[in-house]
């Protein structure tokens, strides 16, 4: 294994990150650790460092739904392996990640000798996946037309898109993100425009299709009784 691999490690909780990041140290030579809790953070971790060598990401990353993160990921630097790393260890959901490009998936309950034979399978370039779990295709075509189109939009849209679902208005996401509230109607044009829906209420049922479990967060949103605008 190459010595002082970049690894930039995605995750909310401080603890894991600790305690991932000790045990990478351990098993790697010298490697070079990144942190990121958040959506925002990541996507400046990853500007910041184009010739990592490997994302580890936790698939609840505050700032974006589900498997998008991966999604945006695997569309804006694909040179770069990401292996997912998740409490979630059901077939299902393993199965989705691989069919969204992740390089492998590892349980956070791994043993020690599996998490360095992921790791290095993964800066090998080779794919990893626990012991009994096959690369069947998982997604369906509405989970899998939605990536396509969220890979087409820019990295600032793709943000953008990602307040829109956490239920930002216009001149809110402006805020956050120091520009313009006219800078934020025209991302939306393009985004309606890529996603192919006419209002945020679709854009956001459309995200939908890639949370973790689809049908609880669209259920739970039209309980809400929103119109579509």
């Amino acid at each position: 294994m190459a010595n002082n691999p970049c690894i930039i490690i995605a995750d909310d909780h401080p603890l894991f990150r600790s305690a991932l990041c000790g045990t990478l140290q351990r098993e790697l030579n010298e490697p070079q650790l990144i942190e990121a809790a958040d959506f925002n953070s990541l996507q400046t971790a990853v500007e910041a460092h184009k010739t990592a060598n490997l994302i580890l990401l936790d698939l609840h990353m505050p700032g974006a739904e589900g498997f998008s993160a991966l999604v945006f990921l695997t569309a804006h630097y694909a040179h770069i392996p990401v292996m997912v790393v998740s409490a979630m260890e059901e077939p299902d959901i393993i199965r989705r990640a691989m069919d969204h490009g992740a390089c492998g998936f590892l349980p956070k309950s791994a043993s020690i000798e599996d998490m360095t034979a992921a790791l290095t399978a993964a800066l090998a370039g080779n794919l990893w996946l626990p012991a009994g779990i096959d690369d069947t295709p998982a997604a369906n075509e509405a989970e899998l037309n939605i990536a396509e189109s969220l890979a087409r939009l820019t990295p600032q849209q793709f943000r953008v898109a990602a307040m829109v679902n956490q239920g930002l208005l216009n001149k809110q996401i402006a805020y956050e993100l120091n520009v313009t509230e006219a800078t934020i109607k025209a991302h939306m044009t393009e985004i309606f425009r890529k996603l192919g829906v006419h209002s945020r209420t679709q854009a956001v049922l459309a995200m939908a299709q890639l949370a973790i479990n689809p049908n609880s967060t669209l259920e739970a949103f039209r309980s809400q009784a929103l119109p579509l605008q």
